[in-house]
């Protein structure tokens, strides 16, 4: 098992993530003391990575991200770039372009992150969550003054009071209902694809724990209660800045569903025959059931459970 599958295991009784989540992995070292070296020599021997505004990126037909000679941009980091890692000597840093992708035939995380490697899963998933963070900081939330970037994309300071802000991670939980035998509780929201079930998740909310949050968001949106919380395991979801924290927790599937009106438009329990069924097919379907896609932790937690003894 590597280090990084390790890592996101659960070492707690019970069913355990069958892999590691594929926006959890990593190889570039991007220690902070990386981010306070002279960016114009990490500059020179930088490789660019071009997202656009939706989030995407080049994929190359080998499925490897395609990256540009940070030469090409000028011999100084141009102040809009930010710094990403390195590896082998190679810097990476990434660079919002007003391409458009969609036109370009670029791919996003939700489509090609399960074809990346470790090295480009991690790089595209740390540019597109960076960049969206720039993109909605860019006025102090104190004085209302502009922000500039600084610390090589890893810090925005106040051109007016001088307060330095830091990237935002949104947490938020996600948590796998089962009866503790053989059935496990999905629901769908409205506007996912027909017959598209998940399992349940929601945001954390100030002065909340992320046990409390489960048990809250189980409750509001199927009006069951949650019992034996565990954690599991996390993911990135940069859509645009969250933190996926994988959970299991207990439910009594005698007790009657109430979906939250407007935001779950059907829960229903499934036995784990059908999600065997549908993790066995090439992309997670069988009638009457469509599973999340692989990128995401709620794949990573399905196939746990489905095929834990």
């Amino acid at each position: 098992m590597t280090e990084a599958c390790a890592a996101a295991v659960s070492d707690g009784p019970g069913f355990r993530l069958d892999s590691a989540p594929l926006l959890s992995r990593s190889t570039v070292d991007r220690t902070e003391l990386l981010r306070d070296g002279p960016a114009a020599e990490q500059w020179t021997a930088g490789r660019v990575l071009l997202v656009d505004g939706k989030g995407r990126a080049q994929i190359a037909p080998d499925g490897r991200l395609v990256y540009e000679d940070a030469a090409v941009f000028g011999e100084q980091p141009t102040p809009r770039a930010v710094l990403l890692g390195a590896q082998d000597g190679t810097t990476y840093w990434a660079l919002r372009t007003e391409r458009d992708g969609a036109q370009e035939g670029w791919q996003d995380l939700r489509v090609a992150g399960a074809q990346l490697d470790d090295t480009d899963a991690g790089l595209l998933t740390t540019a597109v969550g960076l960049l969206n963070w720039h993109d909605h900081s860019r006025y102090c939330a104190v004085c209302g003054a502009a922000t500039n970037r600084v610390k090589v994309g890893w810090a925005r300071r106040c051109s007016g009071c001088d307060r330095e802000e830091y990237p935002r991670t949104d947490p938020a939980v996600i948590c796998l209902v089962h009866d503790g035998a053989d059935q496990v509780l999905l629901a769908r929201q409205p506007v996912w694809p027909p017959e598209r079930f998940s399992v349940l998740a929601g945001f954390v909310e100030v002065g909340e724990s992320l046990e409390a949050c489960v048990r809250r968001e189980v409750q509001e949106e199927v009006g069951v209660l949650a019992t034996e919380v565990r954690y599991l395991g996390s993911q990135p979801w940069p859509f645009p800045r969250s933190l996926m924290l994988g959970f299991a927790a207990i439910a009594d599937p005698t007790e009657p569903l109430r979906p939250a009106d407007g935001e779950i438009e059907e829960a229903r329990w499934v036995s784990r025959a059908d999600v065997q069924a549908a993790m066995r097919t090439e992309d997670g379907i069988i009638p009457g059931l469509r599973l999340p896609p692989s990128v995401s932790i709620a794949h990573r937690m399905l196939k746990g459970w489905a095929f834990w003894a």
